[in-house]
């Protein structure tokens, strides 16, 4: 037997020697079945040359993004010498775009660490507590999802002042609800479970079963919402960026490039047509790797 089929076979072991063993094999299945979709596959390669393209910005741009020549580089057209023209300013698209995708992966990262623990936490709290608590909760998360994202977005950052970091607090307060609601409706569905039951049985706190055995079982959904929802960040973000709420000027942001170059989106298109064509790319991969992760983590969709 190669040493592939014994490590395959250790993988896909019925009866796990270790919870090492059991981790490793549940990752292995995870990823057999997220490899099975191609379009997830492709999501995850975009994603993936979206992180390196924002770490080797600085050396893959052939310009400074916030310098340019007004005088003889003003709003050239798509050349050798600059791939996707310059802007009004004289400065390089493509180069700016490559800085640019710093700021996105920012504000995508930043959003997903602030957002997601708060809604997975207020979740399983209203749906392992019930009661007074359960309706406290929910009312609250029924106000943030009466709002449109991007309303309470510009609502919050106009009280406080535009800015990148302003736009990503912004943007994470309006985008938990959603999380808490898919943790509510799995905690609800495994409260009475038999395995939360032996561990009441055992002495364990409320607390501790909320913190120690929930959550952990309602972390895949979340994660696959996280990834489902980066699409819905991004185009946030990057509205705030039109309206000159977010990342100001001279920062590289997609939005506020968009917005730069509306006015001359009839006769020099470029200026607006790359950075356009940078989110339409990031937002479809992230929903591709989505859906992808969706198939995968989802135990009722699985093989």
């Amino acid at each position: 037997m190669s040493k592939f089929a014994e490590l395959n076979q250790y993988l896909m072991s019925e009866r796990p020697a270790s919870r090492r063993q059991a981790a490793f094999g549940r990752f292995y299945a995870g990823w057999c079945a997220f490899a099975r979709n191609r379009l997830a596959l492709l999501g995850l390669g975009l994603v993936l040359l979206l992180v390196l393209v924002a770490a080797l910005a600085p050396w893959l741009a052939p310009y400074a993004p916030d310098v340019g020549d007004l005088l003889t580089q003003r709003l050239l057209p798509p050349s050798a010498a600059h791939w996707l023209g310059t802007d009004d300013q004289g400065r390089d698209i493509l180069s700016r775009i490559l800085h640019g995708s710093r700021i996105t992966l920012f504000v995508v990262t930043l959003v997903a660490i602030l957002a997601a623990p708060i809604g997975l936490a207020v979740g399983t709290v209203a749906g392992y507590f019930g009661g007074y608590v359960d309706a406290a909760l929910m009312r609250v998360t029924d106000i943030f999802l009466a709002f449109p994202r991007l309303i309470l977005a510009l609502a919050f950052v106009a009280a406080l002042g535009p800015g990148i970091e302003n736009a990503v607090l912004a943007i994470a307060i309006t985008s938990w609800p959603p999380y808490a609601r898919i943790a509510r409706a799995e905690t609800l569905t495994i409260r009475n479970a038999d395995y939360i039951a032996a561990v009441q049985l055992l002495g364990a706190s409320r607390w501790r079963i909320v913190w120690r055995h929930i959550m952990p079982l309602c972390l895949p959904s979340v994660i696959v919402r996280v990834t489902l929802d980066m699409a819905g960040i991004i185009l946030t973000a990057a509205g705030l960026g039109f309206l000159g709420l977010g990342a100001q000027p001279p920062s590289p942001e997609w939005g506020a490039m968009i917005a730069a170059g509306r006015q001359y989106v009839l006769d020099q298109w470029w200026v607006a047509a790359g950075p356009g064509l940078a989110i339409f790319i990031v937002s479809l991969a992230f929903n591709l790797l989505g859906d992808g992760l969706r198939d995968a983590l989802d135990p009722k969709t699985g093989e």
